[in-house]
């Protein structure tokens, strides 16, 4: 049988009439038969089995295999986690032995994903207790990327990178703290979906740094990971660090992309290129390339592992420090160990400069949409990082330890393969509760670029499992503009204060009349409907969050105001609208068909 790859693959066979079981023990096997150093823990044959009599016993509740698979929509897809994170039975070890306990409960991430139909296959393996972005640290071996028997996997989520690379389950779980989700997507040309921290919950893994941790998506395409993020996140009672917002639908159509105006240390030169052909690819795509002050951001990435924040890993493992030390990788006990240099009074310390850091960096979105950095500053060899262990996975680091930090989310995308053949990503990285927003941004991108899946040699699709949800977005109302409010005029910060979009350019029905008003500051349209011999005005429509369109109302000054606006395919939105009072002295200036050309003439 041709491998199968992605969600949509494997729901194809079921809507053919295949049974799971076959296909799922058959998948077992094989990664059976792979074992260590990606796989720690392979679900038995029996095991298997009582998960696949859940699976028979949900088809004889639905009259056929499309309602079946609308009501769940993982019915019958494997999947892999990482071994930080709980499911009810299998051991747990964090790639520590000596840490290692069979878990009573699954992670509650785990139970959504069992809950739509998904059947869990195989643990895998993790830098040990997520320490590091190499995917070396740990004592059940170092996988290695799918592309080269001499490269590292990345990690801490290696296993997981690795196994939905090369095609064995077409998705994984990971985690994330400092880039742990994104640097291994990069290095298997996979796609990693790391979301806004608290979006999707934390209860039931073994944490990181627990007020920074992120439970991370690997897939093959940037279609599956949204659906997946849908089936996940929410708020999770379990979790104190819990604290999901829906956020925004969309980017503006026109982005302003921010990127580093300088980097402090250069990029392999597969990378550089790749970066620099990404940059192109967007700017012939009509995106503006804006270079950005990096430093803050930077600033705040050295805290993760020079700062108090380590202390975090340490309360984790303290028992094993203490009483059973060598039971941890030396450079992750080395990395630990340094929590104990540091006081109440740094950790307190650490918290102000943070803050800080945050108010600076918040700054960037004045400039820009949203960030595209390289994933990955190079990609090394096992021998690489055993020459230089720390020194490697800190260079690994440049652009991903700073996003949860800041509270931020992200999305690794393959970007291209060097000559040699070696995966290249970039990472989109948006604001707070961004998620969906930025997905959508992916999914163009992944089209644009047209790389292959993993080692699939296949190209990536963006159609979507018909059955798959859609991550969650906050409610807008569209809003019609035709003045000072349109992009790059003096009122359009009003828009952008609220954290309102634009979704279109368009015109009205050719029912209106465009007027200057008179002696208003700064300079204001009157927009006004007539009987006949209307024109089409240019008008732009921003989506406002429905929390925000009451401060939206109280910025409008009289005589403008709310109305319905006909548009010129026939639809209706609100928009600014005029008193016809105002119009005594205005200037007609309809001929212009719209405010913007109006004012280029002043």
């Amino acid at each position: 049988m041709q491998r199968i790859w992605t969600l949509d693959d494997w729901q194809q066979q079921y809507r053919d009439g295949n049974p799971p079981g076959p296909m799922l023990h058959a998948r077992r096997a094989e990664i059976s038969a792979r074992g260590e150093p990606v796989y720690l823990h392979v679900i038995d044959a029996a095991a298997l089995d009582r998960q696949l009599e859940s699976l028979y016993a949900l088809e004889h509740q639905f009259p056929d295999r499309h309602s079946l698979l609308s009501a769940k929509p993982l019915w019958g897809i494997p999947f892999v986690v990482k071994d930080n994170i709980d499911i009810a039975g299998a051991p747990t070890t964090a790639a520590c032995p000596a840490f290692a306990f069979v878990a009573e409960n699954h992670a509650s991430v785990v139970r959504r994903l069992l809950d739509a139909g998904a059947v869990w296959l195989a643990k895998t393996n993790l830098d040990q207790f997520a320490t590091g972005l190499v995917g070396t640290r740990s004592p059940y071996g170092a996988p290695a990327s799918a592309f080269s028997a001499g490269h590292i996997s990345g990690g801490s989520s290696s296993g997981s990178a690795v196994a939905v690379a090369s095609g064995m389950v077409p998705f994984a779980l990971g985690t994330d703290t400092a880039g742990s989700g994104r640097v291994p997507a990069a290095f298997n040309h996979i796609v990693g979906l790391k979301p806004t921290p608290g979006r999707v919950g934390t209860t039931g893994v073994v944490p990181a740094c627990r007020s920074l941790d992120c439970v991370s998506i690997f897939a093959l395409t940037v279609a599956d990971a949204a659906g997946l993020l849908a089936i996940v996140e929410g708020p999770d009672p379990g979790d104190a660090y819990s604290c999901f917002r829906p956020g925004l639908a969309a980017l503006p159509t026109a982005l302003r992309i921010g990127i580093p105006a300088s980097l402090p240390a250069p990029l392999q030169s597969g990378y550089a290129i790749a970066y620099e052909a990404a940059c192109a690819a967007l700017r012939r795509a009509g995106h503006a390339l804006v270079p950005v002050d990096f430093d803050p951001l930077f600033e705040t990435a050295s805290l993760l592992y020079d700062g108090p924040w380590v202390a975090e890993r340490h309360l984790v493992v303290r028992e094993l420090m203490a009483f059973h030390p060598a039971a941890l990788d030396p450079v992750v006990r080395n990395v630990i160990v340094q929590a104990e240099r540091f006081s109440a009074d740094d950790a307190f310390e650490g918290r102000y400069r943070l803050q800080a850091l945050a108010r600076r960096a918040e700054q960037t979105w004045d400039a820009c949409d949203v960030l595209l950095v390289p994933t990955t500053t190079r990609h090394p060899t096992f021998a690489e990082v055993a020459a230089d262990p720390v020194g490697e996975n800190t260079a690994l680091g440049l652009f991903t330890n700073f996003v949860n930090l800041l509270g931020w989310c992200a999305l690794a995308l393959p970007a291209s393969l060097t000559a040699e053949g070696m995966p290249c990503g970039i990472t989109l990285i948006g604001r707070a509760n961004h998620d969906a927003a930025l997905i959508e941004l992916g999914k163009t991108w992944q089209t644009l670029a047209a790389q292959p899946m993993g080692i699939s040699g296949r190209a990536a699709s963006q159609a979507q499992a018909a059955t798959l949800p859609v991550p969650a977005t906050e409610a807008v109302l569209p809003i019609a503009v035709v003045g000072a409010h349109l992009s790059g005029l003096p009122l359009n910060h009003q828009l952008t204060d609220l954290g309102a979009v634009k979704i279109e350019a368009t015109r009205t029905a050719s029912k209106y009349r465009l007027f200057a008003l008179p002696g208003t500051r700064p300079r204001k349209p009157g927009l006004q409907r007539i009987a006949r011999d209307g024109h089409a005005i240019e008008l732009e429509i921003w989506g406002v969050p429905l929390r925000n369109v009451g401060c939206l109302l109280a910025a409008i000054p009289a005589p403008l105001g709310l109305g319905s606006i006909e548009l010129g395919d026939g639809r209706s939105v609100h928009g600014f609208v005029c008193e016809a009072i105002a119009f005594d002295g205005a200037e007609d200036i309809s001929h212009f068909g719209g405010w913007r050309s109006y004012v280029a003439t002043l």
